[in-house]
């Protein structure tokens, strides 16, 4: 796994540690600076890096069936009592973002070829 999901391992274990509080408004703010040192370093994104920058907005929209201009964090934070509980929320979602992945990688045709062959 790369540097950024590892990084959020450790957030989510001692979230104070790194943010002073259970807060998903300074978890996003955390990432901001996290990319923008790493950009000012020359340290490129992995793709799996890119993959969240890129598409976890989108994709929590779409989730959450929510349409708005609001940053990720806002859109969390609107369906959550309050900043610890969106945080927590956060992780449950990045984990269903990160298993959508590997979901896709999974080619269906091949599937439904092997399940045929298992049924014949």
């Amino acid at each position: 796994m790369n540097t950024l999901f590892n990084l959020l391992g450790k957030i989510k274990i001692k979230p104070a540690l790194y943010l002073g509080k259970t807060s998903i408004t300074d978890l996003r703010m955390f990432i901001l600076g996290y990319r923008f040192a790493r950009s000012e370093m020359g340290i490129s994104n992995s793709e799996a890096e890119s993959d969240f920058y890129k598409n976890f907005q989108p994709w929590l929209q779409n989730r959450l069936s929510i349409r708005t201009v609001n940053a990720w964090d806002k859109i969390i934070l609107l369906t959550s009592i309050d900043e610890k509980a969106a945080f927590d929320y956060f992780f449950q979602l990045l984990d269903e973002f990160i298993q959508r992945d590997r979901s896709q990688d999974i080619d269906p045709i091949l599937v439904n070829s092997q399940e045929a062959e298992k049924v014949a």
